[in-house]
Order: structure tokens, then sequence, then C-alpha cells
């Protein structure tokens, strides 16, 4: 009976062990952490082009390829929404 226990005794903490060592160091989580932050940054900075739609002190609708100094505008991607569908060659 004794020879049971030890034997389970010892799988466990064969699988004990062998979690605690496959388990990431706070090194590697860090690290893979600053690389997620960095992708994450990399992709909010770096949206597609765009053009600005604003308006004037007159309320004329001005839509340009730069956004305006010192004015609210709406930034509006170029690229259609997924499930659109462009022809430049209709009229």
């Amino acid at each position: 009976m004794r020879l049971a226990w030890a034997i389970v005794a010892g799988i466990a903490v064969g699988v004990g062990a062998a979690w605690w060592m496959s388990r990431p160091s706070p090194q590697a989580e860090r690290a893979r952490q600053q690389r997620a932050d960095h992708a994450a940054a990399a992709m909010a900075s770096d949206p597609g082009p765009s053009l600005y739609r604003w308006r004037d002190a007159q309320g004329v609708v001005h839509v340009t390829d730069q956004p305006p100094k010192g004015r609210k505008y709406q930034r509006v991607p170029i690229r259609p929404a997924d499930g659109i569908e462009v022809h430049g060659d209709r009229h």
C-alpha cells in the first residue's frame, strides 16, 4: 500500500514540476506584452489612407486629403467597407 502512495506522490510531484517549469517567466511575459502593445500602436497609428470632411466658417462642407488646423473634422476612410463594391467605370 505504501508503494502505491509513493507512486501517486511521485507522479503528482512530477506533474507539478513540469507545470512549474513550462510556465512563461515574468520576463518572457513582459516581452510578449510589449510586442502586443507595439503591434497595437502600429495598427492604430497607420489606419490607412483617409479623406477629411469639415465645414468652414460660412458652413461650406470641404473634403480634403489633409485635416484642417483648428477645426473639427470627420475622418473618412478611402477604402470601402467590406461587402461594398466600387466600380470606377460606371457613370
